[in-house]
C-alpha cells in the first residue's frame, strides 16, 4: 500500500470509474487498484468519495438549467438551499427536506438561519448539522430504543408509527456524509455494517447480557443444554407494558434449545434482534440514505472507516494539530501570543479543548487521519486589544488578536470567546 499511496486521487478515481462502468467479464480480463480497497488507506478512501459526490453535485446543478425567453437568458443554481430558523431547526428542516425533489438535495448543501448574517461557506453547515444532531439522535424522541442508555443510537422497534420520519432520518445522514460533514451520532458498529450490506454476527448484539448469555449457551461443554438453559425458539419482550412472544421458526414454543440445534437458535436469535425486529424501520432509514447515496461508492469502506468517516474520532492529538498549524498576517510558531495558545490548548481540561475545537471548527471530533491531518490555521487580527477571539469555521480558522506575551489576558479572551460565541458573522 506504500507504493498505491504515492498515485494520485486522480489517477485512482480514474481506476474507480472505469471499474464501476465494466462488465464482469471486463472487470476479470483487467486489473484495477480500486478492487482491492484495502490498499488503499481511510484518507484517500475518503478523497475518492468526495470527489464522487462533487460530480454528482455538478450534475445536478445542471440538470436545473432554466432559460428565459422574456431575457434571453440562462440561469442555473448550484445550491439546495435550506433557511431556517434555530428556534424551530428540526420541525422546518424535516418540513423543507418533505418537500424537495431529490435532485435538487443532491445540490451542494448551502444553509442560512433566518436572522443572521453568516455567508455559508462550510462553516454554517457544520454548525446547523452539530445542532441538528442534538435533537435528530436525542435518545428519548422516541425513534431510538431507551434499552441501551444515551450512549447508543438504535432503532426503536416499538415505533411503527414514523416511518416517514425514519426515512428522513436517513436522507439527513445520507446529506451530511454527501457534504462531507461530521455529525455527532451515536450508532453501534451494527449499523454500519447493515449499510454496507455486511453480515450480521453474534459481536454485533448491543446489550452486553444478551450477548454473553447467548455466547455462554454456545461455549456451554455438558450435554444437558435443554435442562440447564430451559430454552425454546421463541422470543418474549414487553411492548407498552404488554408482554410479547413470536417464535423464531414454525411451531418454535414447543422445540426446546438442545445441544445439537443451540447454533440455529442464536443465529435465529441474532437475526430476530439486528435485523427483523427492526425491519420497517430500517427499510425507510435506508432508502432515505439512498436517496443521496445510491451511486456512491461506500463499499471501499470497512464498517470501522465509515464510521470515521461520519462521527469522526473522539482522540483529539492536539500535538499533531500544532504541528500542522499554519500562520498568517505575520505570525510564525515562534509569536509570543502563539506560544501562549499552545500553552493555553495544552493545560485547558478535556472539555475545554474540545470546546475550542468547535468553535474554530465548528466540530468536536477529528476527521479520518487525526487532528494532525486537518487544515488549521490561526491569523492575526490586528494589534493588542480587548477584542474577542474569532473564527472562520468555514476555513478552520483562527482568528486571534495579537495579545503579545500576556498569557492571563489570552487565557481570559479566548476562555469568554469559547464559552460566550454561538452564531455567525459574515465567514
Amino acid at each position: 500500500s506504500d507504493g498505491v499511496s504515492q498515485i494520485s486521487v486522480g489517477a485512482l478515481f480514474d481506476d474507480l470509474q472505469r471499474m464501476k462502468r465494466a462488465s464482469p467479464r471486463e472487470r476479470s480480463k483487467n486489473f484495477h487498484i480500486c478492487a482491492y480497497p484495502f490498499l488503499l488507506s481511510p484518507g484517500c478512501k475518503r478523497n475518492l468519495l468526495q470527489m464522487e459526490s462533487q460530480i454528482e453535485m455538478y450534475k445536478a446543478m445542471l440538470g436545473d438549467i432554466k432559460f428565459s425567453e422574456s431575457q434571453r437568458q440562462i440561469t442555473v443554481d448550484p445550491y439546495f438551499h435550506l433557511e431556517i430558523e434555530r428556534e424551530h431547526l428540526l420541525k422546518q428542516t424535516l418540513e423543507k427536506i418533505k418537500q424537495t425533489d431529490a435532485k435538487e438535495i443532491r445540490k451542494r448543501l448551502r444553509v442560512s438561519f433566518k436572522g443572521e448574517e453568516g455567508i455559508d461557506a462550510g462553516g454554517v453547515t457544520k454548525e446547523f448539522f452539530q445542532l441538528l444532531s442534538e435533537e435528530l439522535f436525542e435518545v428519548n424522541s422516541g425513534l431510538w430504543s431507551t434499552k441501551y442508555g444515551n450512549d447508543v443510537n438504535w432503532f426503536n422497534s416499538d415505533n411503527t408509527w414514523n416511518d416517514n420520519n425514519y426515512e428522513l432520518i436517513g436522507l439527513l445522514f445520507g446529506l451530511a456524509l454527501y457534504n462531507s460533514v461530521l455529525l455527532d451520532v451515536r450508532f453501534p458498529l451494527a449499523v454500519y455494517r447493515k449499510i454496507l450490506g455486511l453480515p450480521l454476527g453474534l459481536e454485533d448484539i448491543i446489550d452486553d447480557d444478551l450477548r454473553k448469555g447467548l455466547q455462554q449457551l454456545l461455549e456451554y461443554e455438558g450435554d444437558d443444554v435443554e435442562q440447564v438453559f430451559c430454552l425454546n425458539f421463541e422470543v418474549t419482550w414487553m411492548e407498552l407494558g404488554e408482554e410479547k412472544r413470536l417464535e423464531l421458526k414454525p411451531d418454535g414454543a414447543n422445540i426446546p434449545v438442545t445441544n445439537e440445534n443451540r447454533e440455529e437458535y442464536v443465529l435465529r436469535y441474532v437475526r430476530w434482534v439486528l435485523v427483523d425486529s427492526i425491519q420497517p424501520q430500517w427499510d425507510s432509514f435506508e432508502k432515505g440514505v439512498m436517496k443521496v447515496m445510491e451511486s456512491s461508492s461506500l463499499d471501499l469502506f470497512l464498517p470501522e472507516e465509515l464510521e470515521l468517516l461520519v462521527v469522526g474520532s473522539p482522540d483529539l492529538d492536539f500535538e499533531a494539530l500544532e504541528v500542522n498549524t499554519k500562520y498568517e498576517g505575520g505570525y510564525d510558531k515562534n509569536s509570543p501570543v502563539i506560544k501562549n495558545f499552545w500553552k493555553f490548548v495544552r493545560e485547558a481540561p478535556k472539555d475545554t479543548q474540545v470546546q475550542l475545537l468547535k468553535f474554530a471548527t465548528a466540530s468536536c471530533k477529528a476527521p479520518i487521519g487525526g487532528l494532525g491531518k486537518m487544515d488549521f490555521m490561526i491569523q492575526r487580527a490586528g494589534p493588542d486589544s480587548a477584542q474577542l477571539p474569532t473564527s472562520h469555521t468555514c476555513f478552520n480558522t483562527l482568528i486571534l488578536p495579537d495579545y503579545g506575551d500576556n498569557y492571563e489576558k489570552l487565557a481570559d479572551l479566548l476562555g469568554r470567546a469559547i464559552i460566550e460565541c454561538e452564531g455567525f458573522g459574515l465567514e
